[in-house]
């Protein structure tokens, strides 16, 4: 499971560093796509293979558009961790993210986000604002 909330840059190639906390799932490379809510997943190659297979279904079924789908197959990128833990993001992901050079990388349970770090503030707020919300 990726848990937890890290700081980092992207450098001057576009690549960004995974926590070392995931580097050991994501050893042997992974899926980096356009997410939900304007940034970027990395997915081991399994839950990757898992997460498409649902959203597949769900073209099927109309639960979700086939702009969507495509949007998300032809984005994606296999990306595998250098001797130092980065992954270069390309630069169209990049774009779509907003990633410029301040980026936080989340723990998402079943894969990592990477967020701009404004936007991630948003949506962080937005969160806890419904966390904190009497049930």
């Amino acid at each position: 499971m990726f848990v937890g909330r890290f700081e980092h840059s992207l450098d001057p190639k576009g690549r960004v560093v995974l926590p070392a906390a995931f580097r050991e799932r994501l050893a042997a490379g992974g899926y980096v796509a356009k997410a939900l809510d304007g940034c970027l997943a990395v997915w081991t190659p399994e839950d990757f293979e898992r997460e498409a297979e649902e959203m597949v279904d769900k073209a099927k079924r109309g639960d979700i558009s086939r702009r969507a789908l495509r949007s998300l197959s032809s984005g994606a990128a296999f990306v595998k961790p250098d001797t130092q833990g980065r992954i270069a993001i390309p630069s169209e992901l990049r774009a779509f993210a907003g990633l410029e050079h301040d980026v936080i990388v989340i723990g998402a349970f079943t894969s990592v986000e990477l967020w701009d770090a404004a936007r991630w503030e948003a949506v962080d707020r937005s969160g806890d604002a419904l966390l904190s919300e009497p049930s």
